[in-house]
């Protein structure tokens, strides 16, 4: 039985993958980046990462990036070719060439929500959009998570001018224990994911990475079956879960652990190019 996906700009279907094949013939690879094509140590893609997506894509396997980052803060991975960018985790997806193929605004009402919120109480948040990234109320820990993600921390964000019909995700800085009154309370009409117990990524209801991989797949031609993803935190547990081989970073969260195929080596100690030679994809 299929499913189908309806989003105002982008319609299609799939049907739900949910048997791992044992040795899929690897048609297209996803890559998370912080934690997995990232290290948090160097800030650098390692060197056996880059020669195994070299010779993934001289054997014409895709590779598709995959990431909750904006458009915006993937410059620094873009020499690796990349054949298509999932971003937002999931909500813009765009090829090589610059043909955008999903996009997927926030509910307004939920960023009106957001805003009205942080004028009656402290909240430190984000706003992302095609064109820019801007953060409200910066923190010590905040601005030493952009450091740690070697980013500079963003402009203010004006709260009396916000295009709230143009974000396509933003980061709410508050801890799990806080997460789920606030979103039933503020943000009902979205979904929050999270990497780290500092912030949540808030999308769409319904959106995650594993939409990203359908629509890249019913691009190329490509069977969701014949698929791999690496990946290390929680936004990326639909993606790894849906894919034909997921594989979870040895640095990855434990509840990524529990759901991948296989565990591969860190992302300092030549996880990704490890994996990929388990599975004789290289």
């Amino acid at each position: 039985m299929l499913a189908k996906l309806n989003f105002d700009e982008y319609v299609f279907t799939f049907e739900p993958h949910y048997i791992h094949m044992q040795n899929p013939t690897i048609q297209a690879v996803f890559f998370d980046i912080d934690g997995t094509l990232l290290s948090f140590k160097t800030h650098e893609v390692a060197a056996s990462t880059e020669e195994a997506i070299e010779q993934l894509q001289a054997k014409g396997i895709k590779t598709i990036l995959s990431t909750g980052r904006s458009i915006n803060s993937i410059d620094h991975v873009r020499y690796l070719n990349f054949d298509g960018f999932i971003t937002f985790n999931g909500g813009y997806c765009v090829t090589k060439e610059g043909e955008i193929l999903f996009k997927q605004n926030i509910d307004p009402n939920d960023i009106k929500s957001v805003l009205q919120y942080a004028k009656e109480h402290p909240l430190s948040f984000s706003f992302m959009s095609e064109k820019e990234v801007s953060i409200h109320d910066v923190t010590p820990e905040i601005a030493g998570m952009y450091a740690h993600l070697n980013l500079p921390v963003p402009p203010t964000v004006d709260i009396e001018n916000v295009d709230v019909e143009s974000i396509l995700q933003t980061n709410i800085f508050l801890g799990p224990e806080e997460e789920k009154e606030f979103m039933a309370q503020v943000m009902p009409n979205s979904l929050a994911s999270r990497w780290s117990p500092l912030f949540a990524d808030v999308n769409p209801k319904g959106q995650s990475k594993q939409i990203g991989i359908d629509i890249f797949c019913q691009y190329f031609g490509i069977d969701v079956a014949n698929t791999m993803a690496f990946g290390d935190g929680g936004n990326d547990i639909t993606m790894l879960k849906h894919v034909g081989i997921g594989v979870a970073m040895g640095n990855a969260n434990p509840e990524v652990k529990e759901i991948a195929d296989y565990i591969t080596d860190d992302v300092d100690y030549d996880g990704i190019w490890n994996a990929l030679k388990h599975y004789k994809v290289i």
